[in-house]
């Protein structure tokens, strides 16, 4: 009985073709593992905590004034996190009107959710270091080729990072807003998406530091560092999500799934926003053209939600350190020889060594080197190998510029 296996050098030949040049339609979903893995120079922590390290700092801020009400929500909580305790605190200060519970009244909980709120714009308020990093490399490579087609970056985190690292290479980028003084979101533009290529899409599914509601309860982008307009996955209320902006950015994403041609390329994402999740399920369905790339930074048995969806969709391929799902099969990473004599310094920037096991794996779920792999593919656009040969009786090669190459 035969054994299945994936080549990593088979498929990074075919995705470093296809970023490389500007005909695809390409998406980037961000999740919150991407700037919770970048390390500015000289610090050992993380420029931005992911949630179990946000969840931490919040809840030691708010100890002092808040411990008892606090303690009482985390006890009442299967697995609490700073997503779900603020569901839990939003939840309670909208139904519980002057009645108290664990000594605050619905308008003390309102009040908690806002200093919760205060508190993560602190902590994810942060300054992008000088000199390069993954978010200036992606742009790089963004604006680095002709396109036909803009990017589109849809994102979880309501950072600013990505818009710093637009404007310091200064590459044009739309969000959503338009306007000066009070900039005010615009969801025919977003819907219409005829602006020019060159515009990088950049899309805030859960809100962003900054927008806030103005006088007549629109949601505007105020300059400032406030967090009013979070919504976190547990959150996801209908009525909410029907709501502008949410609506149209939802909107936008099943719209790109749903153009003939299109990948996704997905990084720091967990899979476990069940909203986000459906809806890339669904579309998945029902376009067979449309794929996803999911790059995960944890061995396949600790990703179940990504998982799930690409064991069911062909067209999702799931990429782990240990072992990738591809055309719905899932097995261990293993290399062949090198398809040329030149290629050992191309499959060091995805293929390496875990210092602490010393067993080989495939590194792009690290949101630093996927960046650097995009970053440096049209560094040898002009000279790439043909994909190495499959394994005897397995499918014939996919053409370069195919999303979805064959199972080794």
């Amino acid at each position: 009985m035969s054994v299945s296996v994936h080549n990593p050098d088979q498929y990074m030949v075919s995705l470093r073709q296809v970023i490389a040049q500007g005909r695809k339609r390409i998406g980037l979903l961000i999740g919150a593992g991407a700037p919770a893995g970048i390390f500015p120079p000289g610090s050992t922590a993380p420029l931005i905590p992911a949630v179990a390290g946000l969840t931490t700092m919040v809840m030691d801020a708010l100890k002092k004034d808040y411990e008892t009400p606090l303690a009482a929500v985390v006890a009442e909580l299967d697995n609490p996190n700073i997503e779900t305790i603020l569901s839990r605190v939003r939840t309670l200060g909208s139904v519980l009107g002057k009645m108290e519970i664990h000594g605050l009244d619905g308008a003390g909980f309102k009040k908690l959710s806002e200093s919760i709120c205060d508190q993560i714009g602190q902590i994810v308020n942060k300054p992008l270091h000088d000199g390069p990093s993954p978010y200036t490399e992606f742009v790089s490579w963004i604006s680095g080729t002709p396109r036909e087609h803009a990017v589109e970056v849809y994102t979880t985190n309501y950072d600013l990072l990505f818009e710093q690292a637009f404007e310091r290479l200064r590459v044009p980028f739309f969000d959503g807003f338009s306007g000066s003084s009070e900039p005010f979101f615009d969801p025919s533009t977003v819907a219409g998406n005829d602006l020019p290529a060159r515009w990088t899409r950049l899309w805030k599914l859960h809100g962003s530091l900054g927008w806030s509601a103005n006088a007549r309860e629109e949601v505007v982008r105020s300059g400032k560092t406030n967090t009013t307009h979070l919504v976190f996955p547990e959150h996801l209320k209908y009525d909410q999500t029907q709501k502008a902006p949410y609506a149209a950015l939802f909107d936008r994403l099943r719209a790109f799934l749903m153009t003939p041609d299109t990948l996704l390329i997905a990084t720091g994402f967990s899979f476990a926003d069940a909203h986000i999740s459906a809806r890339i399920d669904e579309c998945l369905a029902a376009n067979p053209s449309a794929s996803v790339f999911a790059f995960q930074f944890k061995p396949l048995d600790q990703e179940p939600y990504a998982a799930e969806i690409a064991a069911r969709r062909a067209n999702m391929s799931l990429y782990c350190p240990d072992k990738a799902v591809i055309n719905g099969i899932a097995a261990p990473w293993v290399p062949g020889d090198l398809p040329t004599r030149d290629w050992g310094a191309i499959r060091a920037t995805y293929w390496g060594t875990d210092p602490v096991t010393n067993v080989k794996r495939f590194e792009l779920g690290r949101f630093d080197r996927l960046a650097r792999f995009f970053a440096s593919s049209r560094a040898s656009q002009q000279h790439q190998p043909p994909p190495p040969p499959s394994d005897p009786g397995a499918a014939p090669a996919a053409p370069a510029d195919a999303p979805q190459p064959p199972v080794a």
